[in-house]
């Protein structure tokens, strides 16, 4: 992997990430473009204690532009997008609408392929591993600001999810503090921890699904499966098998796997709802162990934590999505329609030929 850092026309960070060692990036940014202002500002909650970004400037992002305007594209003559150079292999740059920004931590947009029409599930087992490299990089760099206490590494993908530009790419948000779904995690390994006399919750989890009928996809280094309490109608977790807290963590053979057990994971995901079906929006999400201190855990550390990534749709059948309505939205306990040990099955059956 190649790695280089210019700057775009505003004054953000753009970095390529690329195959080859001998790739040259030295076009300029030749849009006439001011400097970016943002007004993110955290508030938090005193009744929930959780946090809430204000950032009134994302109302005017790029919002569903035609596939020959796409910002997320190389820039070809005088058609010049977020990416000066007429082709790429990854590529990462500062958003220009960050929901986070300055002592509010930072956002990051990470375009997978240059190709517009492609999706994750079309990448190579190279292209893929480069993201991955890409990923470690990032959070690497990003737990160095003095702002941030916790990396998040994503990709939404789908109308149905959200998504306003239909290229394929995912985000990094660096957050100045411990999420609340990290928090929740963290607390309940310190009462297990304690519960059990020293016993690692994860570990004790990944045990219970690798022996039993939810395990999707396993090699010999990741494993793939529905968890018990599945909150969404299909979602799989995939950990690595030896635990560490974050990608930076990950050693080589864990590295050349994750491509193989992921490209198929995300194509069976495709295939959940038939033939004929359009491509099936989902949310993936990394889960790392917050670089801050963690002494409110109750004598847990960062070597506790488990990476892992937890992939799921909204769709839960053919043409009908899963809302996030009353009990889901307002009290935050969850419907599934979907039993877990059948979506595992259903996942088992769309196997690649």
């Amino acid at each position: 992997m190649k790695k280089t850092s210019t700057r775009l026309a505003d004054g953000r960070e753009l970095v390529y990430y690329d195959l080859r060692d001998d790739t040259v990036r030295d076009a300029v940014d030749r849009r006439p473009l001011e400097r970016t202002v943002t007004t993110s500002e955290v508030r938090r909650d005193p009744l929930l204690g959780d946090s809430v970004a204000i950032a009134s400037h994302r109302q005017g992002r790029t919002y569903h532009p035609p596939a020959d305007q796409c910002p997320l594209c190389p820039s070809q003559g005088e058609r010049l997008s977020e990416i000066p150079d007429s082709s790429y292999d990854v590529v990462v740059f500062e958003n220009r609408f960050p929901s986070l920004a300055g002592d509010s931590g930072r956002c990051e947009v990470v375009c997978f392929t240059s190709d517009h029409d492609a999706s994750f599930a079309d990448l190579s087992e190279e292209q893929a591993r480069l993201v991955l490299d890409a990923w470690t990089d990032r959070t690497s760099e990003l737990s160095h600001l003095p702002s941030v206490e916790q990396v998040f590494c994503f990709e939404n993908r789908g109308a149905e999810i959200g998504v306003t530009l239909g290229h394929p790419h995912g985000q990094i948000y660096a957050y100045p503090f411990t999420t609340p779904r990290t928090a929740l995690m963290l607390r309940s390994l310190a009462a297990h921890k304690d519960a059990t006399g020293g016993e690692n919750l994860f570990d004790a989890v990944l045990t219970e699904e690798l022996a039993g009928e939810r395990v999707v996809l396993e090699g010999e280094h990741w494993v793939a499966f529905v968890p018990y309490a599945a909150h969404w109608p299909y979602e799989v977790h995939l950990y690595p098998k030896r635990r560490v807290p974050d990608l930076l963590g990950l050693d080589e053979a864990a590295r050349t796997e994750f491509p193989q057990i992921y490209l198929e994971l995300l194509r069976r995901f495709d295939r959940i709802f038939g033939e004929g079906e359009p491509p099936t929006p989902y949310i993936a999400a990394w889960h790392q162990a917050p670089f801050g201190q963690l002494e409110e855990f109750d004598g847990v550390t960062r070597d506790d934590f488990a990476l892992h990534l937890e992939l799921f749709t909204i769709r839960r059948t053919s043409g009908k999505l899963k809302f996030l309505a009353g009990s889901e939205s307002g009290m935050n306990v969850f419907i599934n329609d979907v039993p877990p040990e059948r979506a595992a099955e259903r996942l088992r059956e769309v196997a690649s030929s």
